[in-house]
């Protein structure tokens, strides 16, 4: 049995057949591939989503690596492609698509379209706006996790997942702010990080 062959059975020990599949034939889009979208991208990855589509911008550099899923050879490397090698190193057979880009209104259908989830995972309060609203307005096939509020050292009870629409769901203690609390801790961005993905799978499982 070859190795490839050996992933895909073990997943489907875990999980049984009917999900592997159910995840399997997903893409998932990940906007923003910080603290929380690399933690989400790793976990949709071991967990057997076929597909993802990471969008980011940016570069790796040191202040990322407390809260990110990075390395220090990789500072100065476009986001996009250290996560991509970091994600195939436990994930080998998972179909990547990198796009080393910003999302703005205009390209928002035309890197999105063939999600059949987007995961928000923005630092900015307007691009997870305008990243929200378009995919509800303009991609009425598409469902949307979000985040809000995962700063400080709060309690880790509060980070809470709600479905506001049919469509969209959102992840976090919808309260604290990066700019009125000690920043963001590596744990308590995990968390949330958690809610998101598990979130995504549930979706896909039918939940």
């Amino acid at each position: 049995m070859s190795l490839k062959q050996e992933w895909r059975e073990a997943l489907i020990n875990r999980i049984g057949l009917s999900l592997y599949e159910q995840f399997s034939n997903a893409t998932v889009a990940i906007c923003g591939l910080g603290g929380l979208g690399s933690h989400i991208a790793i976990a949709l990855a071991r967990a057997g989503v076929g597909k993802l589509i990471l969008i980011d911008f940016d570069h790796v550099d040191m202040t990322n690596l407390h809260r990110q899923c990075y390395k220090v050879n990789q500072i100065g490397c476009n986001k996009t492609e250290a996560l991509l090698e970091n994600i195939l190193e436990v994930a080998p057979y998972i179909d990547i698509e990198a796009i080393n880009k910003k999302i703005t209104e205009d390209n928002i259908v035309s890197l999105l379209k063939d999600a059949d989830i987007v995961c928000e995972a923005f630092d900015d309060p307007s691009c997870k706006a305008m990243l929200v609203n378009g995919v509800l307005e303009r991609l009425p096939d598409c469902y949307v996790v979000a985040a809000s509020g995962m700063a400080g050292m709060g309690s880790p009870n509060l980070i809470k997942t709600r479905k506001l629409t049919n469509r969209f769901y959102l992840c976090g203690d919808e309260v604290s702010d990066v700019k009125n609390t000690m920043g963001l801790v590596s744990s308590r961005v995990m968390l949330c990080a958690a809610h998101q993905a598990h979130t995504i799978l549930r979706i896909l499982a039918g939940e």
